[in-house]
């Protein structure tokens, strides 16, 4: 009788019912942006929700059948999870076979009395505390489960809320941590394709780690993506290629119609050449 849960079968899935959905297109990113080198050590970096999950799955195969060598560490920040959450992620992680290393931090202490964009602020933490971690494993790079949908909300995002076209960049320096860059490697894996193969292979994955749900819930920033993800929903009913779409939009911006555009503080308007 097949275990559905042999790590052997999981991976197996990547590479044949999900190659071309999930494996094939997390190739591309990788292949597309240049984010992995010979040599590099990498941080795999482990929320215990699918779409980390997944990644690491992914960058644990293509270690063994890259063209060049490069290191992996798999690493897990409990901010302060509940015992039960992670227990989840520690069962999980062992269903799959990516040997984990886990350290702690207490972000979520810290994060409770903020009344006003705690995801925010948690996130900001928790990458600070990834990147430190990271450099002390001695990886040069740190890498996130963004996928394709994460990064078309947040050009949508971006218009509606912060009046300004920018996107979820596929690879990134740190600003604080000489050397370091991020990388999202399911930066073109779509989360539908990622559901699919959580339930193919049966598995449940933490859906909110956070202690405080309730209150994330009622925060803005959370409530204006959910709005942006059941708006996108909506408009895939009519046009299936709108995500597509507005991806090319900032893969092709012509500067000859746009009215102003700054680089960090220096700003141009059109008019400096009209």
């Amino acid at each position: 009788m097949t275990d559905i849960h042999d790590p052997r079968r999981i991976e197996l899935s990547l590479t044949k019912k999900f190659c071309k959905k999930i494996w094939s297109r997390f190739i591309k990113g990788i292949k597309t942006y240049g984010m992995i080198k010979e040599g590099d050590r990498i941080a795999v970096c482990i929320s215990g929700g699918k779409d980390s999950m997944l990644l690491a799955k992914c960058m644990q195969h293509l270690q063994k059948y890259s063209d060049f060598p490069f290191e992996c560490e798999y690493i897990v920040m409990d901010p302060g999870y509940s015992p039960a959450n992670r227990a989840k992620i520690e069962e999980n992680a062992a269903i799959l076979g990516i040997p984990v290393h886990i350290f702690e931090s207490q972000i979520f202490d810290t994060v409770v009395n903020v009344d006003r964009n705690p995801c925010y602020l948690c996130a900001r933490m928790r990458r600070g505390h990834l990147y430190s971690y990271a450099e002390s494993l001695g990886c040069n790079k740190i890498a996130l489960g963004h996928h394709f949908d994460d990064v078309i909300e947040t050009i949508v995002m971006g218009m509606f809320y912060g009046a300004q076209v920018q996107t979820m960049m596929p690879m990134i320096h740190s600003s604080n941590f000489t050397g370091m860059q991020l990388i999202r490697p399911l930066y073109m894996v779509r989360e539908a394709d990622i559901i699919a193969w959580a339930r193919y292979n049966g598995l449940e994955f933490i859906r909110c780690a956070c202690r405080f749900t309730e209150k994330v819930e009622n925060d803005e920033q959370s409530s204006k993506r959910q709005e942006i993800k059941e708006l996108l929903a909506r408009m895939r009913e009519k046009d299936p290629c709108i995500d597509m779409n507005i991806f090319r939009s900032v893969e092709n911006v012509n500067l000859e119609t746009i009215i102003s555009y700054h680089k960090g503080d220096e700003y141009h308007s059109f008019t400096e050449n009209f």
